[in-house]
């Protein structure tokens, strides 16, 4: 009987207008050229209810959000995602591409909010059970830079509406965890021409295949 060999798990990070949804679906195109079985998802999000939660995370309101129902809701989202749609895809020989994934947590929650790193830790290990991402792209630019487009583009969500020094604290968190773990990042200048990015994006992934 011949054994399945488990798909890769790729994640795309980066703080707002870093270009992720062009440079995705760039991915994509990238790995179905190669024969490669895709599955494309995002986070918060990826399954009904997970998407039901996305859009409680997002939507600005009145009342305030404490951090602790925040980081919850987002780690309620992982856990419907991984179960529903990550774990099934990979035990079935397909590759994952995920907008965002508990880097982003890491950054946003523990940089952006100040929320205690190891309280996150925690509910990583009760939720992913070991699983993580093998290669993780990191759209960087200057956070200014990003903001701007990002307002070209749509109304602001709730994150999108917090100031520029929260997105510093995000941008700096990203870069850490990029330091920490140089074998499964690449940090790809999202300042350059398109052309140039997908080029950075095409050697990551060479570099990642070994060819």
């Amino acid at each position: 009987m011949t054994t399945v060999q488990r798909g890769r798990f790729i994640t795309v990070e980066g703080t707002e207008g870093v270009g992720k949804s062009t440079n995705i679906d760039f991915l994509c195109h990238l790995l179905h050229a190669r024969g490669i079985d895709i599955v494309l998802t995002r986070e918060p999000g990826g399954t009904p209810l997970a998407e039901e939660l996305r859009e409680l995370l997002l939507s600005p309101r009145e009342e305030r959000v404490s951090q602790d129902t925040e980081l919850l809701l987002m780690f309620a989202a992982r856990a419907q995602h991984i179960e529903n749609v990550i774990r099934p895809a990979l035990a079935r020989g397909a590759w994952v591409i995920s907008d965002r994934f508990t880097d982003a947590t890491f950054a946003y929650q523990g940089g952006g909010r100040g929320v205690d790193e190891e309280h996150i830790r925690l509910l990583e290990t009760l939720v992913q059970h070991g699983l993580h991402p093998d290669l993780t792209l990191l759209l960087d630019l200057d956070v200014e830079v990003g903001l701007m487009r990002a307002s070209a583009r749509s109304t602001p969500d709730r994150f999108e509406q917090e100031k520029v020094d929260f997105f510093s604290k995000v941008r700096q968190a990203y870069l850490q965890r990029a330091a920490n773990e140089p074998e499964r990042f690449a940090i790809i200048d999202a300042s350059v021409a398109l052309p140039d990015v997908q080029q950075q994006i095409a050697s990551a992934v060479s570099q990642y295949l070994g060819n």
